[in-house]
């Protein structure tokens, strides 16, 4: 039935697309292309409605016996006004994270939350109050990610599906049937939606579906890896190491240039790989082949030893660091690896 339902989620995305496309438009949910932003023309988005429109039909054919099924169909309609009303009036930052929150709370309300991580050597954190905040901060952090890369023609969608199959497949591995079955219905409506967001695109995602994915990937981040041990609790982070990267250097890019955390620019990572000259469809794929990297490293981390989680978590972390530096996502000034690499040859040259 879950496979069944995937291909019917397909199907419903791409009948559906072209329709709200012409619903966009006539609401006035559209996107004006300006200094920021890459394209050139008026866009309808919106575009998020045909995918999240599968997505609910695939959970009433499926019909998951969980009691997270309710919370989480609670939470995306709020997602989704909250994107809707985005897409159409442009809220302010502070309106769209009170949506963003309202539908974090409804999340812990329903029993969704990392109550205690198990450390190494039979050792045990417990969280204890911090577990509420930090469920919701995960929650508020990997919908807002999602976002920001939103970017290019598609780009959100296609990380999302490499991400959603990642989650799927080893949801499945582990016997985790409602992240399976809620992940795969996903995962079905985006597909079915990316041949029309893909370059050239005829219609963006917007707040309604960039909001929405990260959404469900946030909970279902935390569905597959609940009271997780130390090295398992990375597993969703390298998972979605594309976007989190983009946003943890985002902030840290306008905390050294003092501007405000909700200021827009254009330097994140899609928009550094365009000034290197990459194309779009060029710099789309480049990011999903990242992007898959970090989720074959993921999968490996899920079933490897402590050491060879460790070592598997210090070159993900040295593969990021490299591409920051290189790429300039901080700026072009920051490239203290590179740089130490630089007086290491060239110490090794003095002493030869």
């Amino acid at each position: 039935m879950v496979y069944l339902s995937f291909v019917i989620c397909f199907l419903i995305a791409a009948g559906l697309t072209p329709l709200v496309k012409k619903l966009a438009i006539r609401v006035g949910a559209t996107d004006v292309p300006n200094a920021r932003k890459v394209h050139k023309t008026i866009m309808p988005r919106l575009g998020g409605l045909a995918f999240y429109i599968a997505f609910v039909i695939g959970m009433l054919i499926v019909r998951p016996d969980s009691s997270f099924t309710l919370p989480l169909l609670i939470g995306s309609v709020i997602i989704i006004a909250t994107g809707i009303l985005d897409d159409i009036y442009t809220l302010s930052p502070k309106l769209k994270i009170i949506g963003h929150l309202m539908a974090a709370l409804v999340i812990v309300q329903g029993g969704i939350s990392v109550t205690f991580i198990n450390l190494p050597f039979n050792g045990v954190l417990y969280l204890h109050w911090l577990s509420i905040p930090l469920t919701i901060l995960w929650i508020v952090g990997i919908t807002n990610a999602i976002n920001l890369i939103d970017g290019l023609d598609g780009l959100a969608a296609g990380v999302s599906s490499i991400v959603l199959l990642t989650v799927a497949g080893l949801a499945l591995t582990e016997g985790n049937a409602f992240v399976f079955a809620v992940s795969t219905i996903v995962l079905g409506g985006t597909l079915g939606f990316l041949p029309y967001n893909f370059h050239p695109a005829k219609i963006f995602m917007g707040d309604t579906g960039s909001n929405f994915l990260g959404y469900v990937i946030a909970v279902l981040a935390l569905l597959g890896f609940k009271n997780v041990t130390l090295f398992s609790l990375v597993v969703p982070i390298i998972i979605l190491a594309v976007p989190i990267s983009d946003t943890l250097f985002a902030i840290i890019r306008r905390i050294v240039n003092k501007k405000p955390l909700t200021a827009p620019d254009k330097s994140h990572l899609h928009h550094c790989l365009l000034r290197f000259g990459f194309t779009q469809s060029q710099t789309v794929v480049l990011i999903y082949g990242m992007s898959a990297l970090f989720a074959l490293a993921a999968i490996l981390l899920s079933t490897s030893t402590l050491l060879g989680s460790l070592m598997i978590i210090i070159a993900v972390m040295v593969v990021i660091e490299l591409v920051v530096e290189i790429v300039g996502l901080v700026s072009a000034s920051y490239r203290p690896l590179l740089n130490m690499y630089k007086r290491i040859v060239s110490f090794g040259g003095r002493v030869k």
